[in-house]
C-alpha cells in the first residue's frame, strides 16, 4: 500500500492537480458559506459569477498564450452545458426540498451511477474490488446524515435528478476532452459562456434579479468584494476539476470528492466548532477506507496493465512463448 502510495506521489503533475482542487474546494467552500451567512447573496446566482468569471479568467490565460483555443462547433458541446445547467438547478432544488442528511445521501449515490453510465453507453469495465470500494464510503456517508434523513415525494425526484444530471455531467466532462481532441482549459473556454448563459435564463425562475436578496440589490463592497474573491477562487476549482477529470476519470474525481467532504466536515470543526459527533468520526474513517482502498486498488490495475503492455510477443519463459 505504502508502495502504491508513493507511485502515486511521484505523477508530480497528477499530484499538484489534486493538491490545488483540494485547496481551492475547500477554501470556496467555506468562503461561500461566509457570503451567505453575512450577507445572503443568492446561491444560483453566485454560481453563474463564477462561470461568468472561469470564462473570463480563461480569456485572459489565451491572450496571454498559455493555450490555444481550438474551434469546436456548439452542437457539439451543448448537451455537456445544458447538463450543467441541470446539475445547477436540480441540486439546488434538492437542498431547497430536502434535509441536509437526505440531499448528501443523494450526493452519494453519484459515484454508482457513474458507473452504471459508463459501463453501459460507454462499455468500460471495472472491477469487482473497485465496485466495493462503494461500500464504506456509502456507509461513511449514512453515519454522517442518518440523523437528518428525511422522505418526501418531491424531494426525492428532485435529488434522483440531481443524481443523474450530475453524473451525466461528470462523465461527459472527461468523454468530452478525448472525443473532441481537446484539454480541459480549451473545452471549458467554450463550455463556461455557453452554460452561464443558459443559467442566466434559470435565475429568475429560482431567486429575485432586484431588491433585497436579488442579483441587483443593493450590496456593500465588502460583500461584492467576497464575491468577486469567491469567483477567482471558482475559476481555479473549475478548471482542476475538467483537468483532474480529463487525466483521470469521472470516478476517480468522485472519490477525490468524498475526502473533500470529510477535509470540509473536518475543517468546519476545527475552524468554526461545528458539531462533530461520534458517528460521524467514525463515518469519516470510513469513507477515508474506502477512499484508500480504492486508490490501493487503482494503481495496482494500472500497474497489471503497464506490465502486459511491456510484455513481448515472442519472449519465451522457461521454455514456454509469452503471447
Amino acid at each position: 500500500m505504502a508502495t502504491r502510495l508513493s507511485d502515486l506521489f511521484s505523477n508530480s503533475r497528477l499530484v499538484i492537480g489534486l493538491f490545488a482542487n483540494l485547496l481551492s474546494s475547500i477554501c470556496i467552500v467555506f468562503l461561500n458559506k461566509w457570503i451567505y451567512v453575512h450577507y445572503g447573496f443568492p446561491n444560483m446566482t453566485l454560481t453563474l459569477i463564477h462561470f461568468v468569471v472561469t470564462w473570463l479568467g480563461l480569456w485572459v490565460c489565451q491572450r496571454m498564450d498559455i493555450f490555444a483555443p481550438k474551434s469546436l462547433q456548439p452542437t457539439k458541446i451543448i448537451w455537456l452545458a445544458l447538463s450543467f445547467c441541470g446539475f445547477v438547478a436540480f441540486t439546488n432544488l434538492s437542498l431547497q426540498n430536502n434535509t441536509i442528511g437526505t440531499y448528501q445521501l443523494a450526493k452519494a449515490m453519484t459515484t454508482p451511477v457513474i458507473i452504471v453510465i459508463q459501463t453501459m453507453y460507454y462499455k468500460k469495465t471495472f472491477s469487482t474490488k473497485i465496485k466495493l470500494t462503494l461500500v464504506p464510503i456509502t456507509l461513511g456517508v449514512i453515519l454522517n446524515s442518518y440523523f437528518d434523513v428525511r422522505f418526501n415525494l418531491l424531494g426525492i425526484v428532485f435529488a434522483t435528478l440531481g443524481v443523474f444530471v450530475t453524473s451525466l455531467y461528470q462523465v461527459w466532462v472527461g468523454a468530452k476532452q478525448h472525443e473532441l481532441q481537446v484539454n480541459s482549459m480549451q473545452l471549458l473556454y467554450y463550455q463556461a459562456p455557453m452554460s452561464s448563459a443558459f443559467l442566466l435564463t434559470l435565475v429568475p425562475f429560482f431567486e429575485p434579479l432586484s431588491g433585497e436578496g436579488g442579483i441587483f440589490g443593493p450590496w456593500s463592497f465588502p460583500a461584492l468584494a467576497m464575491v468577486t474573491l469567491s469567483g477567482l477562487i471558482a475559476f481555479l476549482v473549475n478548471l482542476s476539476i475538467y483537468w483532474i477529470i480529463g487525466n483521470t476519470s469521472a470516478v476517480t474525481y468522485n472519490m477525490f470528492g468524498h475526502f473533500k467532504f470529510c477535509i470540509t466536515l473536518i475543517g468546519g470543526y476545527v475552524l468554526f466548532q461545528d458539531p462533530l459527533s461520534l458517528n460521524q468520526g467514525v463515518g469519516i474513517l470510513c469513507t477515508l477506507t474506502g477512499i484508500l482502498s480504492y486508490t490501493h486498488f487503482k494503481l495496482a490495475e494500472q500497474e497489471e496493465g503497464k506490465s502486459r503492455e511491456l510484455e513481448v510477443p515472442g519472449q519465451t519463459e522457461k521454455g514456454r512463448v509469452v503471447t
